[in-house]
Order: C-alpha cells, then structure tokens, then sequence
C-alpha cells in the first residue's frame, strides 16, 4: 500500500481518537495542538493549592467507560485506573434524605418503594439493553439500527420532554428529581422535546458500567492515549495554532478537532458556499460556570448517603431544576442553579493532601455570561451541606471566558461543542450520512460538533478517521 500521511488538529480526547485509528492502520499522523499541554477537555491541574488535583474540565466519565472505542485500547495497561465510587449518584432533597442511584438496579428500585417498578421499566430498561443499544448510540445518527427492538423501546421514551416523563412515570418527588437531575446533563430545557434521552442513558449508563473517573485526575486518561499514538509512530506538536490551511503541513487528510465556526475560518476557502453557511447556523448552547475547591474536610452533608456518590446533583425537586434550566435557555441567571458537584478525593487520596479533600462543582449559565455565579453555586452546596464554607481552604473561579480560553471549542463556555435541540441533536454539524466529511474528500471534523457528540469517548474522532480512510487515505 502507498504511504499515507494524515494531520489532525487539535489534540483533545476525539483528535487523539482519530489520530490512534489511523496510525494503528499505517497512515503516518501528526498531531497539531495550540496549547502548551494535550488533552483538550480532559486535563487535571493544581487549580487551587500546590498538593491538589482538579479535573480542569471534564471529571466523571461513565461514556469513557461505555466507550467501544477505548474498550479496545486496554488503556489499563497504560496507567488508568477506573475508581468506581461506592455509588454512582446522589440527590439530596431539603428533608435531608438523599436518592442514591447505585450501581445495582435493584438496590435502586428497592429504595425508591412505589416508584422502583417504573424506574426499572424506564431507566432499568435501558440499562438492560445497553449491550444492544451501545454501537447504534455511539455512532452515527443515520446509520440503522443493529437491534432495532430496543432502539424503538428507547425511542419511545427518549423523545419526550424530560419533565413529561418524569411525571408520567414517577408518582413520588425523589424519583422525579433524581431523573431531572439526569436529564438535566442535556443543558436543555426540561420542556423540551428530546431531552428525556440524557436522562435515560446517563441513568441507563449508571447502572450497566458506572460512573467512574481515573485515579489520579483526567489527565491519565490523555496520557494512556499519548502513549498508545507515540507506541504506533505517531506524532504530537504543542504551541502549533492553526489559522488557516496554510498552517496545515501537506497531508492527505487533514481532521480538525474543532467546532465549526473555527472549521470555517480555517478552511472556509476550501469549502462550498452553501456548506459554510450550514456551518454557520450551528447553535451553541449554554455555558458554564465553575469552581474548584481545595477544602480542609469532606463535605458535611446532611444527608449521609450523599458521602457514598462520587457525583451529586444539587438543585431540590424536578420544578425547581426545571425552573433553573428554563432560565438559562431565556438567557437569566438562575438564582438557585442546578448544581452538578464530583468528590473524587473520598475514593482517590491522591487527589488532595491527607486529610484534605477536592471539590469541582458547576452550574449552567447563558452563553457567554459574564455573571459571577460562585456565590449562588455555594449557596446551593451550603443548604444540602450546612457547614461547608467552613471546611474552604481555597477556591478556582473558571467563567465563560476562561473555559474559552482554554480550550477553544469551548464556544461562549459551551462545553458540548453544540445546543443539543431539536435536529441538531442528530444533525452535528450538518445532517448526512456521513457528517465527518466535508465537500472536500481531504478535510475532515471530528470534534464533539459530530455524532454522538459531547463526552469523553473518542467515538467522533474514531468514526471521523474511518471516514477518511474510505475517501481519502484507501
């Protein structure tokens, strides 16, 4: 076979994906990232004090660990090491009991009394037939359904409002809120259409792999890809910014881990007219606002349970999170935020000094918002917690702004790389059979701006690289 070169840009968790696939298949590949470190949306960092280690962005992975791609990878020979917390999720309420999703599903169902036959029929559901829905949801939209049973089964609950669902198949409020809380990872309105899918696979996810997140920070999961390029020839370049094509060494196939509105800029030239315009009308949706804490003690929650997840959702009933959502999408500032928080150091000491603990908590703000949402995200902690300010030692502010810079494709601090309504739940960045290809047979995208989107799973950059490997690198 001829030799065959390919570049990709951008080296966050789906150019590295991309970039592994094509090397594992003789193509000779660069890697071009414009920060001073890899790993995109998936790095660690002493954020707040020398001794503590934050996930700078992405935190708890349970579609790392659904991933077919990094299933084939053995990324434990590698160095990562999956920390599976005693559960999976917590949700406090103001009564001061929690719903703990645990990885059993009977355990679940057991503790929610008369709501945990319809949680197993609808969460359970999709646990159980997450063998047979795992390649159709990690793949590309249009492509047919290898079980198509299940995927209908899935389908028929996926496309409701999260809210509807809810209250159709939960009589009690901790269900309820638990799935808002779930649905609520979409960065979409409650009320909209669709938005019961998030909901159903993270819930689905929770119980048929877990929740887990690596021992020692994200960045292991970077570093193993790293390895796993160098091991197969090839190569990564930092400090390299591309502006335009010219850039770009000569290759092949160039794949751009990038949002489209930087595909356009870079290799608008290159590309049709009518194919720049729809990526032009790409929506971005919220951002988010977030804050690392190095903190002297575990968080003191009222509810015990809450200690037992290494994710918790804070934001009370399924009408006050779908009330906080709402304002988002109307482009407000919730008062009291839907709060998404990771306690990674109560299962991995070696994120904080002994005796010392990390926190990393968010909440979902307009696009571009430019508000201060610190004080209101620990007001949220503080009313499940009582006590918390107390145990602060240090705090990171990480606005809009900053998640922007860095890391581009954060968009107005969209860390989705794209509004998940309507279409363009499918339709990323365009609709077509083959969505990470471009007019142009040698430019490619891979980034989370294509199926199945946002997450840490390599699925978009590994499905881009096959692309290019039909039509251009064969």
């Amino acid at each position: 076979m001829r030799e065959r070169d390919a570049v990709v840009v951008g080296a966050g968790p789906n150019g590295l994906a991309a970039a592994i696939t094509l090397a594992r298949l003789g193509v000779r590949v660069t890697v071009l990232e414009a920060q001073d470190t890899i790993g995109g949306g998936c790095r660690s960092a002493e954020l707040t004090r020398p001794g503590f280690v934050h996930d700078v962005c992405s935190a708890i992975h349970p579609l790392a660990a659904a991933s077919p791609f990094f299933a084939q990878l053995a990324l434990g020979e590698r160095g990562v090491e999956w920390v599976h917390p005693a559960a999976p999720l917590a949700h406090p309420l103001d009564d001061g009991t929690a719903v703990v999703v645990h990885r059993s599903l009977e355990r679940t169902a057991a503790a929610l009394g008369a709501d945990g036959g319809a949680w197993s029929r609808t969460v359970g559901q999709v646990a159980r037939d997450m063998p047979k829905l795992r390649r159709t949801v990690t793949g590309p939209a249009l492509a047919l359904p290898r079980h198509p049973l299940a995927m209908v089964r899935f389908g028929l609950l996926a496309l409701l409002p999260a809210r509807v669902l809810a209250r159709r198949a939960f009589r009690g409020e901790a269900a309820r809120a638990a799935f808002a809380g779930l649905a609520s990872h979409s960065f979409m309105s409650l009320d909209a259409p669709l938005s019961a899918t998030f909901g159903l696979m993270l819930g689905g996810t929770a119980h048929a792999v877990g929740w887990p997140f690596p021992r020692g920070g994200s960045q292991r999961i970077i570093d193993a890809l790293e390895a796993i390029l160098r091991s197969h020839g090839g190569t990564i370049r930092t400090r390299r910014p591309i502006r335009s094509l010219a850039d770009v060494p000569a290759a092949d196939a160039v794949l751009f881990d990038v949002t489209p509105r930087q595909l356009d800029r870079i290799a608008g030239d290159r590309l049709p007219e009518g194919y720049r315009r729809a990526l032009r009308r790409y929506r971005y949706g919220p951002g988010v606002f977030k804050v690392d804490y190095a903190l002297d003690g575990p968080v003191p929650w009222r509810a015990r349970d809450a200690a037992l997840a290494g994710t918790v959702h804070l934001g009370g009933t399924l009408d006050e999170i779908a009330a906080a959502e709402a304002e988002v999408q109307r482009g407000r500032h919730p008062e009291r935020p839907f709060v998404l928080v990771a306690q990674q150091s109560l299962f991995d000491p070696s994120r904080a000094p002994e005796g010392k603990h990390t926190l990393w908590a968010y909440c979902h703000v307009p696009n571009g918002s430019t508000v201060d949402m610190a004080a209101r995200i620990e007001a949220q902690i503080e009313r499940f917690a009582p006590g918390f300010r107390d145990r602060v030692i240090a705090r990171h502010v990480m606005d809009t702004s900053w998640a922007e810079s860095h890391n581009p494709s954060y968009v107005g601090g969209d860390i989705s790389a794209g509004h998940h309504g309507g279409l363009q739940l499918f339709a990323r960045p365009v609709l077509a059979a083959d969505p990470y290809a471009t007019p142009d047979r040698s430019i490619y995208i891979c980034s989370a701006a294509t199926p199945p989107g946002g997450g840490v799973h390599g699925m978009c950059g590994y499905h881009a690289a096959r692309s290019a490997l039909r039509r251009a690198l064969s």
